[in-house]
């Protein structure tokens, strides 16, 4: 496999993990962070580092939009529910990096 193809392929990799994530508005960002260490601000974070380790500017912002498919105050007003205390409490002895 050369560098081009493994990179067109961690590409739609991500594409379809965006789509699933856009799809999946019944899972809440804190579930993600409890079960997986990261959500989707995670992930648009890290498309904004990477654009910028690459000297291309995507803000904060634009990176949400990417992932949510939507403005993020959007998202979070048609989506987001209230957190409980049990999924609070498993977020903060959960290790985030």
């Amino acid at each position: 496999m050369t560098d081009a193809e493994r990179t067109e392929l961690e590409a739609a990799a991500f594409r379809r993990l965006v789509n699933h994530l856009r799809a999946r508005t019944d899972v809440q960002n804190i579930d993600l962070m409890n079960l997986a260490g990261f959500c989707r601000n995670c992930l648009s974070r890290w498309y904004a580092e990477e654009a910028d380790a690459r000297g291309l500017t995507v803000d904060k912002e634009e990176a949400r939009e990417i992932v949510y498919g939507m403005p993020y105050e959007e998202w979070k007003s048609k989506y987001q529910t209230e957190a409980s205390d049990t999924q609070k409490a498993s977020f903060e002895a959960t290790p985030r990096h």
